[in-house]
């Protein structure tokens, strides 16, 4: 077994049709006299999106598949819904692997380092266009940024797939080791992430793009920090996005997401699809870590569990965690 070590700690619509008169130059509503505008749908209350995104997380099938989980939305100012289903096994604080979801730390990492302006190079490492991408994900405990690089062959460069999108932790790895952090131990990435995002995340080893070790609670401290606009990355979401799916964009090399055509920008899938998508941004990790931001940049959530199988877990999480995220937004549970 894994011994995994933390260091934590609807806008209102109103119209008026008017037509003009005949030859008595007067105006005419349409309405006749005294007769009441329609009424005007009014969004949720808060009691009525918490009730709903509570009985989609504990009832909707979907959600009973990746049962038991952790789930929390809430908005810049904090949680306004949140809870343990399927018993107590996670909570906001219990420590976990997040694999994947590692991809938007890095991605706000980098979009810090460089002021929220990000040049060629930046935006094809952010969005595995870099050309590298013959990375394994073995990097172990006493491990530097470099020596993780070079020994899954992730400093392999391929000409031919520069500009193509290709899934694989090297481009972030590769731009690590570019930019000073070349011998950075799994420490050293930690308090990095702290100084520079004000995040708490260990690892054992420094994968960029899948090591980090955190609690529900210091993600959606980062979340909320990005709602607030205080992390640059805030600018960056959605930008710039990279056609991800080989079977539909001839730009694209290779993607773990194949039942859907998602998007890719600065370490996290713009949720796009053209029918199932709605515009939120999200980084699903392989253990079913998926935490959200949705398209209007005003609410965030996650979906937070454990689940080493191997069988595309964070899309599984993803599947559940949008349909809680579509109740709470429109208050009619999923």
């Amino acid at each position: 077994m894994r011994t995994y070590q933390a260091i934590f700690s609807v806008a209102t619509l109103a119209g008026q049709l008017v037509a003009c008169g005949g030859g008595g130059g007067g105006s005419d509503t349409g309405e006749p006299p005294g007769a009441a505008s329609p009424p005007v749908a009014s969004a949720p209350d808060a009691a009525t999106r918490r009730t709903a995104a509570e009985t989609t997380a504990s009832a909707n099938g979907l959600c009973r598949a990746v049962s038991p989980f952790y789930f929390e939305l809430g908005d810049r100012d904090g949680a306004q819904v949140s809870g343990s289903v399927g018993g107590d096994t996670y909570t906001a604080q219990t420590v976990m692997p997040i694999a994947s979801a590692s991809k938007w730390l890095f991605g706000a990492y980098v979009a810090e380092v460089k002021g929220g302006v990000l040049d060629q190079a930046d935006v094809r490492a952010t969005h595995m266009l870099s050309g590298y991408a013959s990375m394994g994900n073995a990097c172990g405990t006493g491990s530097t940024v470099a020596s993780c690089l070079t020994a899954g062959g992730g400093d392999t460069y391929t000409p031919a797939k520069l500009d193509r999108y290709h899934y694989n932790s090297a481009h972030f790895q590769k731009w690590a080791v570019d930019h000073g952090m070349g011998e950075m131990s799994g420490a050293d990435v930690s308090r990095a992430y702290q100084t520079t995002l004000g995040v708490t995340a260990a690892f054992n080893g420094p994968l960029l793009a899948g090591g980090a070790i955190t609690t529900p609670a210091n993600y959606a401290q980062f979340l909320r920090r990005i709602l607030n606009s205080q992390l640059k990355i805030a600018g960056l979401l959605g930008s710039a996005p990279a056609c991800t799916q080989p079977a539909s964009c001839p730009s694209a090399d290779y993607s773990p997401l194949v039942a859907e055509a998602w998007h890719y920008s600065v370490g996290h899938w713009v949720e796009d699809d053209p029918v199932t998508g709605d515009g939120s941004v999200s980084s699903a990790g392989a253990f079913g870590f998926y935490p959200w931001i949705d398209r209007t940049r005003s609410v965030y959530g996650l979906l937070a569990r454990v689940d080493a199988s191997g069988d595309n877990q964070g899309y599984a999480s993803a599947q559940c965690g949008r349909l809680i995220r579509k109740a709470y937004l429109s208050g009619v549970a999923q």
